[in-house]
This record gives structure tokens, sequence and C-alpha cells, in this order.
């Protein structure tokens, strides 16, 4: 049964505020965690956890505001759940960040906090809905419009977050399957098929591969493609509802295959990079970034960027496979953005993102963002530039002329400007022949020659292209490089990771940690911004973003 937490609002004769000396309680007044408690803690809508419990009358829940608080505080601080306890036990400091009043106060055992995790992740899997990013999002949107926040100009970038997991290579992969698929077996069945497992089974999987020649690398697949087919036929249909066969019959379809009632190893090249990677982490995906490689997630991050905003916020979070690319990651995430902050209009990233259905959906329909790219990938020869210019007319407006197709547009090279003429699927610019002929650029130009002349082809989608390249020279000089500050936004979070590595497994805890983090780097920027202020010209601010 669901019950909000009320109890940290009632003073205890006997708490923490009236057990110390006055110049530590001006202390806790004055420190991080007495801010926490006040701009965070006192924010967290419990209301939207509630339907993660039981509406009838039953025992009730752990407070979720300390819940919450608390999985923030241990990303925070980078606990373990050990540390998280003898903080919340002994730490005065973290007592007062979570609402406890009384020294001797517990307010959940480690069960509860992996209770609660799980609620969340079940009612992820069954509705799609991450509770703790809707947290984020409350926070961030009171944030923003509490300290004036200026949200029409974003930037965005992205990092890999590699799964805590050991890296395997294809053979040792299949060898730690067979392994863990025996340990599970009945004892009858241990015994009945020793013989199928018994040559794997003696060592680990890297003591196997350890020691095997190079040269016996393909007949030990071969043999291993044996074994997985007496399993599949002979083992599987008594234990196919366990986890591990589900991910043994993932394994299966992906590295073998039958061919003519014979069972064979596929080729290395037929594996993609969505394949297994490890069964520790069954939604880990490898990718290749900067000559980089990294098994897990790819965290895409979007701030406010307004030089003239004194402190800039995360607005946006998304978690996805490492092998998807950004420019589709922020193509499924522009209408949520907009949304959540609806000012915006320019928004930064660097060549990674770009793509012609951004292009379309930046500049057409309802958006409109100005998107403003550092990085151009494929960018045309300078030495002969064919731009491409709107013919507006103020009669017909530009959405209505591309709905009915009577749009046209300048085509410019630098000798001359043509006017487009339409074709069946396409527009083309045609040059004159004899100024080109005569053109000290004509080696180095790439427009097609006809007999009438050099013909450009192009269409709406190359138009948008161009258009975005020339975004970048419409800003201000001082405008054109504040992409690259992201780049400090994903250091913040690479510094709780090792070596690029999360401590966590999974796309759901993956979330939790990016979405937790935000959290925290906006309350650090928040909290560093308050106390460089003065303090009297800040207390109407202070004072609107710590009530809940």
């Amino acid at each position: 049964m669901f019950r909000k937490n009320k109890k940290h609002i009632q003073n205890n004769l006997f708490g923490l505020s009236n057990s110390l000396t006055e110049n530590l309680q001006k202390e806790i007044m004055e420190s991080e965690y007495q801010k926490f408690y006040e701009l965070i803690f006192l924010n967290i809508k419990e209301e939207d956890f509630e339907c993660l419990y039981s509406e009838v009358g039953s025992r009730p829940n752990a407070p979720v505001n300390v819940l919450v608080s608390t999985i923030i505080l241990m990303q925070r601080y980078k606990w373990t759940y050990e540390q998280m306890f003898q903080q919340i036990k002994f730490n005065l400091l973290v007592k007062t960040a979570l609402g406890l009043n009384t020294i001797n106060e517990i307010p959940f055992s480690e069960a509860t906090m992996f209770n609660f995790l799980s609620r969340i992740n079940n009612y992820f899997i069954t509705t799609g809905e991450n509770l703790l990013e809707k947290v984020f999002d409350s926070l961030t949107e009171k944030q923003l419009k509490e300290l004036k926040i200026k949200t029409d100009i974003q930037r965005t970038d992205s990092f890999q977050a590699a799964s805590n997991i050991r890296r395997y290579s294809r053979l040792q992969l299949l060898i730690e399957m067979l392994i863990r698929i025996y340990r599970i077996l009945n004892e009858r069945d241990k015994i009945e098929h020793k013989e199928l497992f018994n040559r794997y089974i003696s060592k680990t999987s890297g003591q196997y591969i350890y020691k095997l020649p190079a040269e016996c690398i393909s007949e030990e697949l071969n043999n291993i493609a044996e074994v997985y087919h007496q399993i599949n036929n002979q083992i599987k249909p008594s234990y196919e509802d366990l986890d591990i066969f589900k991910i043994f019959e993932r394994v299966y379809l992906e590295h073998f295959a039958i061919v003519k009632e014979k069972i064979i190893i596929r080729e290395a090249e037929q594996l993609n990079s969505s394949s297994l990677q490890s069964p520790d982490d069954i939604e880990a995906t490898y990718s290749k970034k900067y000559n980089k490689t990294s098994v897990g997630q790819s965290v895409n991050v979007v701030e406010t960027a307004n030089p003239e905003n004194e402190v800039n916020l995360i607005t946006d979070i998304a978690v996805n496979p490492n092998n998807i690319d950004d420019s589709v990651i922020i193509n499924q995430r522009l209408e949520a953005i907009k949304a959540k902050t609806p000012e915006l209009n320019e928004l930064h990233f660097d060549g990674a993102y770009s793509s012609l259905s951004n292009d379309a959906i930046c500049s057409e329909g309802n958006l409109n963002i100005k998107q403003i790219q550092t990085g151009i990938r494929g960018r045309e020869s300078k030495s002969v530039k064919i731009e491409i210019s709107e013919i507006s007319d103020e009669q017909d407006k530009t959405v209505t002329a591309i709905d009915t197709g009577q749009i046209s547009y300048r085509v410019n090279c630098p000798r001359q400007e043509v006017q487009s003429q339409k074709t069946k699927k396409r527009y083309r610019g045609i040059f004159d022949w004899k100024i080109c002929s005569e053109c000290e650029l004509a080696k180095g130009c790439k427009v097609e020659k006809f007999a009438r002349g050099r013909i450009y082809y192009f269409d709406r989608k190359e138009y948008l292209k161009k258009k975005r390249y020339k975004n970048i020279e419409s800003i201000p000089e001082e405008r054109r490089t504040i992409r690259s500050n992201v780049e400090a936004t994903v250091s913040e979070f690479k510094r709780k990771m090792q070596n690029g590595k999360l401590r966590v497994r999974g796309r759901f805890k993956t979330a939790v940690f990016s979405f937790v983090m935000a959290i925290s780097i906006n309350f650090g920027r928040i909290y560093r911004y308050l106390c460089g202020k003065i303090l009297p010209e800040n207390k109407e601010i202070e004072h609107n973003l710590a009530s809940g």
C-alpha cells in the first residue's frame, strides 16, 4: 500500500537539530547535503511511484523520496551498497540529505532497495516508462523555470557506457555457454550427458582456450557445432523455459546453421554488432568509434547552451544500444526534447548527428529547429561550390509550395546563377555552356556535362543538407564553438565510470545510472551557482527551488 513520506517534516524533540551545538547546526544548514534535501529530496513527486504498490490495504511502503534520493547519492559519491548503508547509519550529513530526524533511524533494508529497483524495472518492461526519467524531467522542468534558464539554444553529444562484463572471444563465448548449461542440469542429465560436456567443464572457458593452438580453433568450432546441435535436440526440450536456455537458443541461431541436414558454424562475417557479447548482459551490443571498441550501451546527453545563461542544465537523456548511429538517436528524441523545451530553435552537434531525415524533421513540420553542425561529413570540394537557395513567394508560403510541388530554387556556382527546372522526380539547374567552357574552375567541377551545358540535378533533401551546411555561417561567431563545452558534461558522467566501464550490466541499469547522474550533475551546478551568488539577492530563487 502506497503512503507518502511526511515524517521528515515533523520536528523531533530528541532529533538531530536539537542534539548538536549551534555551530554544528549552522555548518549542516550551509552544507551541500542540506541543499540536496531542499532542492532534490523535497521536490521528488512520490505519487508518481504509487503505481508500483498494491491498492488494497497492506503494509505501507518504505519512503519513496528516501529511496530515490539514496540512489542519486550512491551515484554521486560512487558508493557501493555496503558503503551506502554505513553512510546512512553514521553520517549526519547524509541523514540530513535524506530527511532523517534521529540518529537511530534506518529507513529501509538492503532487500527493500533491491525490490524497489526491481519494481521500477518491471514497470518499465510493462509500460515502457522509466519512473526515474520522470523524476529527472520533473526536477529539471522546475529548475529551468525558477532559474529562468533560456532553452532556445541547446547542444548534444553522446558517450559509450561499457557494460561491466568480461570480453569474450567467439570460441570462449561458446565454451562459456556450455559450462553454464551443464551447471543447471539435474543430476540424472549430468550423468547421462557427461561425455558430451566432459572436455569443457574441467576448466574455465579462459583456461580452455589459453593453451589451444591457433591452428586448432577451426576444428574446435566444428566440434562445438555438433555439441550444440545435440544439446538443442536432446536437452533443450526439457529446460526451454529456463532463462539460460533462452540465451542458448539465441547463441545457437546466431552462430550455427543447418545446411543439408548438417550443422555448420557460420562465417564470422555473418555475425553483426547486435549478436550476444556475453551471457551476463544480453542487451549489450558491440560498437567501434574513433578506433575504440565498446560493448554495452550509448548515452546521449542534451543540455542548454545559451551564452546568456549563468548556469546550464541537462534537459534530456537517452540510452540506446551502442550500435545505433547518433543521427538516428537524436531523430527519435527531437519531438520529446521540443515538447519539454518548446523554446528550442537552435541545436548544436557534431558530424555524427547529421542525416537527411533530421534535415527534414527540423526544417519542415512544426519543430523549426536550426541545426548547427560543427563537423561536416562528406562535404563537397571547396573549389567549385554549388549553392541552392529557395525562391519564396509572399503570396505562396513555402510549406504550401512544397505540398503542391510548385517550389523553385536558384542554383549558384562561383561564375553564374540559374533558376531550377522541375523534372518528374527532381530539380535541375542548367548552366550556360559558354560560361562553363571559359571557366578556370572547369577541371575541378563535378557538375555533369551534357550537350547543352553542365546540368546539376538535386532534390529537396539535397537543398536541406546544403542549408544545414550554411547554418553555422548565419549565427554570431561567438556562438559557433559552444558545442564543444558539452564534452565537459560527458566527462562528468565518465568520471563515475572506471576505464569507460559502468559497475552495472544491462540497459535498464545503465538508464538508472544515466538519469540519476544527470540529476546529480544538475544539482551540483545549481548548488555551485547559488553559493557563488550574493545570498540576499538569491533568497527568492532558493525558496522557489526548495518548495515542493
